[in-house]
């Protein structure tokens, strides 16, 4: 009786798992291919996605970066970077081994680290916050499957999102030659947190230590939470507007000189940002909306594409409009002035072309299997995060800012190995001219 009842319990399970499994949905992945419905033949119509020169045996497809798509570009031997300083695109790799400044060494100085948490609670810019309902266990599984608006291929519709509750922690780094109640620079990094920064502390320590950098504050502030269009962290990081950095400067850096027990630079000079993916064009953003606050921007993969959101019909190509003008109709550039949506003049975008150059000094990597339109239902032709860098790269050129763009062969998203080998040389660069007591 007992073995008759433990089979049929036994039978009643498997029949409950297989029914909850077959319940639920799959898991709608990142596409990495060209969406259904793309316009990849028309170059002179809306929306188009340029496939050229792309192998797609790999998945992202591998660009290659001599194409006529990219600016001309130096090519380096594999397992070098460009000397001290210099300025322009560079092409690396594919080896990518870490730079030795990335390793704890005997006898030099550590810094501290000195973390505290913040909530939305506590905030006044970002009180409520966002969250997005997902399907457990599925990444972003509202946005892989939602629409767009009518004849707007750029203007994703996402009803999942609502306002909530955010907590984030904050790590504050103080190097061992900080005098106290003096004045520090100090570089504010997105994403803090994040398994890429894990050498950021070390590679300080002994940058600090060959007087390659100032001694200097290293404010890793974590994100909202989630990621992309409806999420607290595509609020903050995609947003092209200096919503963000007004946050740090009046919520974040109050918080940090107090319980970390140190005094920040009001000299923008002094002062850098730092970001990955998102976070890495927020960090462009603080610097563009706020030159009197930053002028030093070093970005890993930065997401220079359409990805902003709630939409807004005065940008409606988000931060690929600081390179590059909508994908979509022609037409006006559309400010909003006195509440009403009115054709700007003159043209207002793409923004860094239309602007006055900034005091702006900006270095940033892309890999040649970038993220390639991960979203199945955005064929917007402004998710190609590679062509998005090598065009940023291009009108920073045109404009005569002070930068450097790595293109990286053999790398993928916000790639671990290139991050380790040029995190030294990056910093290094980002605070060149600064004074190094």
């Amino acid at each position: 009786m007992t073995s008759s009842l433990s089979v049929l319990a036994g039978t009643l399970i498997a029949f409950v798992s297989v029914s909850a499994s077959l319940a639920q949905p799959a898991c709608v992945t990142q596409n990495m291919a060209v969406p259904p419905g793309a316009n990849t033949t028309d170059k002179a119509a809306p929306f188009f996605i340029d496939t050229t020169g792309l192998d797609f045996k790999t998945a992202p497809p591998t660009r290659d970066p001599l194409s006529a798509n990219y600016p001309r570009a130096t090519e380096l031997p594999d397992g070098t970077l460009p000397p001290p300083g210099a300025e322009g695109n560079f092409i690396i790799g594919p080896t990518h081994n870490p730079a030795p400044e990335t390793i704890a060494k005997e006898g030099v100085p550590r810094g501290t680290t000195k973390s505290f948490t913040l909530t939305s609670k506590e905030s006044t810019i970002y009180n409520p916050g966002l969250i997005r309902d997902d399907v457990a266990g599925c990444t972003n599984s509202s946005i892989m499957t939602t629409v767009t608006a009518p004849d707007d291929k750029s203007h994703m519709i996402v009803t999942t999102s609502h306002p909530g509750i955010w907590s984030r922690t904050i790590d504050v780094y103080v190097p061992a030659q900080y005098v106290r109640g003096s004045e520090a620079p100090f570089i504010v990094v997105g994403d803090g947190g994040s398994n890429a920064y894990k050498d950021l502390a070390t590679t300080l320590d002994n940058l600090i230590a060959q007087r390659r950098v100032p001694p200097m504050i290293a404010i890793q502030i974590g994100n909202g939470g989630q990621d992309a269009q409806g999420s607290q962290r595509g609020r903050e990081y995609d947003a092209v507007s200096g919503v963000y950095a007004q946050f740090v400067e009046r919520e974040v850096l109050p918080l940090v000189e107090k319980n970390a027990d140190v005094k920040l630079t009001r000299n923008p000079d002094g002062r850098a940002t730092m970001g990955l993916s998102s976070s890495g064009a927020a960090a462009f953003t603080m610097a563009w909306f706020y030159p009197d606050l930053y002028h030093r921007v070093l970005a890993f993969s930065p997401t220079m594409v359409n990805q902003q959101w709630p939409h807004d019909p005065s940008l409606r190509g988000g931060a690929w409009e600081y390179h590059s003008a909508w994908a979509g109709p022609a037409g006006p550039n559309l400010i909003w002035k006195a509440g009403v949506l009115t054709p700007s003049d003159p043209p207002g975008v793409p923004l860094i072309v239309a602007a006055p150059t900034k005091p702006i000094r900006f270095w940033y990597f892309g890999g040649d299997q970038d993220l390639f339109y991960p979203n199945p239902t955005i064929p917007d032709g402004m998710h190609d995060w590679t062509l998005s860098n090598a065009l940023m790269a291009k009108v920073l050129a045109e404009k005569g800012y002070h930068y450097q763009f790595l293109f990286v062969r053999n790398a993928k998203h916000v790639d671990r190995p290139t991050i380790a080998q040029t995190l030294p040389s990056a910093l290094e660069w980002v605070w060149k001219g600064y004074p190094i007591p």
